[in-house]
C-alpha cells in the first residue's frame, strides 16, 4: 500500500507540474509573438522608389526665342520697359529653344481661365501617370496613398480627386493635396509618402509633382513678377514609392534621408523676394541681399542636419575643427563629393544654380544635370530633380550602390534634400530614357553667357 501511495502521489505532482510547464510554455509562445508584432510595427520599414517617369509635353507647346519675342513686343507695346526687361532675362537665363508653355501663353493676348489651367493640369499629370504606370506593371487598383503637390492652381475637386476619378482607383485610398509650397514640395511630398508608408504596411504610395503655368500669365510691370513668367514651363513628375520586400530586387533606389528646412518663422525669410539690379548685370536681375543671407542659412542649416547623416569620419573630424577654431581657420566646407556620386539641385535659374555650385565647391560636371535640365525644359518646378535624376540615368552614369543628392528650395522659406542609394544597375536601353529620349545625345551642350535675341 505504502508503495503504491508513493506512485500514486509521485504520479500527481508530475500531472501538476506538467499543467504548470504546458501554462508557462503557452503564456511564452503568446509573450514571443506579442513581442514579434510590437517590433514588426514599431521598427522602421525600408522604404523604396520602385520607378518613377517624367512628362514629355507635345511639340505643340514648344517655345522657341523668335516666338517669345513676337509675343512679348506686341503685349507689351504700350511698355517697351517691361518687354526689355522680360528679354534681358531671357538672354541670360540659361533656357534653351525647346522648352514649352501652355497654350495659354501661346494666344495673344493670354486669356487664362479655369478650364485652360485645368487641360493643361490633365495634359502633364496624365502623361506621367500613364508612363509610370505601363513602365511598372502596377494596376491603379494597387495604389493605397496618392500625394500631389502643385503650387499656383488648387482646383476643387482636388488634383488628387482628379486622378482617383481618372484612373477609378479605390474608395479607400489615403489622399492627399498640397499647394503653395514652391518649388521644394516635391522632397516634402516623398517625405509625406515615407510616413505613411511607416504605417500602411505592404502599400504603393504615388506622388505626383508639377506646377500649372496657365495662372502664372501676367501682363503687368512689376519686376519681380515679370521674372517667374520669362523662367518656368510646363513639367511634371510622377514616383512610385513602396515598402513592399518583395519589390526590393526591382525598385531602383532605396531611401536613406530626408531633411527638411523651414525658416519661416523669420521674418525676413517670409517676406524675401527678387528685385532689380540697378545696372545691367548677371540675369538682368540680381537676389536681393536679404534673400541671399536667407538661402546661405537655409542652406547652411540643411547641410549641418544632413552631414552627420552622411559625412565620413574625416570630414567630420574636418568640420568640428574648423568649428572650433573658425576664428583662425574660418568656416569650411565638407566635401560632399566624398559622399555623393550625383547631385540633382533644383533647376530655379542660372543664379541659382552657380550659388549652390559656389556654396558647396562642386565641380561643373557635379551640376550639369541642372544646368541641361534648364536648358531643355527650363525650371519646371518641383518636378525639376526628377527631370535632372532622369538626365543622370539616360546618360548611363547611374550604377549600383551609388548616392544621389537631391536638394531644392521654395517659398517660405525653405530648404529640403533627400538621399537615395541607387538598388541596381540602371541602363537606359533597358530602363528607358524618359523625356531624354530624342535628345540626350545632344547633351551636354555648351550655355553661353547671354544669347544674342
Amino acid at each position: 500500500m505504502e508503495v503504491s501511495s508513493i506512485i500514486l502521489d509521485s504520479f500527481n505532482i508530475f500531472s501538476n507540474n506538467s499543467h504548470i510547464i504546458s501554462t508557462s510554455f503557452i503564456f511564452l509562445i503568446l509573450l514571443l509573438i506579442f513581442i514579434f508584432i510590437l517590433y514588426s510595427n514599431t521598427k522602421q520599414r525600408v522604404v523604396y522608389l520602385l520607378d518613377y517617369a517624367c512628362s514629355l509635353p507635345s511639340i505643340e507647346f514648344r517655345a522657341p526665342f523668335a516666338a517669345i519675342i513676337e509675343h512679348t513686343m506686341i503685349m507689351y507695346k504700350h511698355n517697351p520697359k517691361a518687354a526689355r526687361f522680360q528679354l534681358r532675362i531671357l538672354e541670360r537665363a540659361g533656357v534653351g529653344e525647346e522648352t514649352s508653355l501652355p497654350l495659354v501663353i501661346h494666344y495673344i493676348p493670354p486669356q487664362p481661365t479655369i478650364d485652360m489651367a485645368r487641360d493643361e493640369a490633365h495634359i502633364l499629370i496624365f502623361d506621367a501617370i500613364d508612363h509610370l504606370f505601363k513602365k511598372t506593371g502596377i494596376k491603379p487598383k494597387d495604389i493605397g496613398i496618392l500625394i500631389t503637390n502643385c503650387s499656383l492652381f488648387c482646383p476643387s475637386p482636388s488634383l488628387s480627386s482628379i486622378i482617383v476619378n481618372k484612373y477609378k482607383m479605390r474608395s479607400s485610398i489615403k489622399s492627399f493635396s498640397l499647394s503653395g509650397m514652391g518649388c521644394s514640395a516635391s522632397p516634402i511630398s516623398v517625405d509625406l509618402g515615407r510616413k505613411l508608408l511607416q504605417v500602411c504596411p505592404n502599400s504603393y504610395a504615388l506622388v505626383v509633382s508639377t506646377e500649372i503655368i496657365t495662372p502664372n500669365c501676367y501682363l503687368g510691370s512689376e519686376r519681380s513678377m515679370l521674372i517667374p513668367a520669362a523662367l518656368f514651363r510646363m513639367g511634371c513628375s510622377a514616383v512610385l514609392l513602396t515598402n513592399k520586400s518583395s519589390e526590393r530586387h526591382r525598385a531602383k533606389y532605396k531611401l536613406l534621408h530626408i531633411v527638411r528646412t523651414h525658416l519661416g518663422s523669420n521674418n525676413m525669410a517670409y517676406n524675401s523676394v527678387t528685385q532689380e539690379e540697378d545696372t545691367e548685370g548677371y540675369l538682368g536681375i540680381s537676389l536681393s541681399k536679404d534673400l541671399l543671407v536667407i538661402a546661405g542659412e537655409a542652406l547652411k542649416s540643411n547641410i549641418t542636419s544632413l552631414g552627420p547623416l552622411v559625412l565620413p569620419v574625416s570630414e567630420k573630424i574636418r568640420f568640428v575643427v574648423h568649428f572650433l577654431a573658425r576664428k583662425y581657420l574660418g568656416p569650411y566646407v565638407p566635401n560632399f563629393g566624398k559622399v555623393f556620386d550625383h547631385f540633382c539641385i533644383h533647376a530655379g535659374g542660372r543664379a541659382v544654380i552657380d550659388e549652390l555650385q559656389k556654396g558647396l565647391k562642386l565641380s561643373a560636371h557635379q551640376v550639369e544635370a541642372s544646368r541641361m535640365v534648364l536648358h531643355r525644359f527650363g525650371n519646371t518646378s518641383s518636378s525639376s530633380i526628377w527631370y535632372e535624376l532622369s538626365y543622370i540615368e539616360a546618360k548611363e552614369r547611374m550604377k549600383k550602390g551609388d548616392h544621389v543628392w537631391q536638394i531644392a528650395f521654395g517659398s517660405g522659406f525653405k530648404c529640403n534634400s533627400v538621399v537615395w542609394k541607387c538598388n541596381r544597375n540602371i541602363e537606359a536601353n533597358v530602363d528607358g530614357y524618359g523625356p531624354w529620349k530624342d535628345c540626350v545625345h545632344r547633351y551636354p551642350v555648351s550655355i553661353p553667357d547671354k544669347v544674342e535675341l
